[in-house]
């Protein structure tokens, strides 16, 4: 955090004004809100809303607009870290924070891996199929609540 902090982009952060780290902040809750808000319509999909839509339909566009979210935020938020990185480290809603965010990864490359999730784009799922599904879209909705929850709660601390 020390490193972080004393680096160039650290110095940046902190010396540019008021502006620079505002207009981070912003394009960071950018992206955190266009990847959840797309995380959150695919997850409650795959837990059972909407099942007269095709699951295509909205994977399709939900992933490829919540991986640009995310793109977005992972570049951001280290901007807004660096500001005054060795100030956090002893807050737990950072670790929380970066577990979610973890968690929530490994559950996408988990998911990616499943049959069920390689097959919907080609044939209609079994009840069995879908279950699985629906226990990963779960897991997402609960790792990315954490990480936004433990976010916001890192300057109350």
């Amino acid at each position: 955090m020390a490193w972080l902090e004393g680096s160039t982009l650290g110095h940046v952060m902190r010396e540019s004004g008021v502006w620079t780290y505002g207009c981070v902040n912003l394009v960071h809750i950018l992206g955190v809100s266009t990847l959840f808000g797309s995380v959150l319509i695919l997850d409650l999909r795959l837990l059972g809303l909407w099942r007269n839509i095709a699951l295509v339909a909205i994977s399709k566009p939900t992933v490829r607009v919540a991986a640009t979210g995310f793109i977005i935020a992972a570049i951001s938020g280290p901007c807004l870290l660096a500001t005054k990185a060795t100030e956090y480290v002893g807050n737990p809603f950072l670790y929380i924070k970066f577990s979610a965010i973890g968690l929530g990864i490994l559950n996408v490359i988990v998911l990616s891996t499943l049959s069920a999730w390689k097959q919907h784009k080609t044939r209609e799922l079994s009840a069995r199929e879908q279950s699985r599904l629906a226990v990963s879209g779960g897991i997402s909705l609960a790792c990315w609540l954490t990480a936004i929850s433990a976010g916001r709660m890192i300057g109350y601390w």
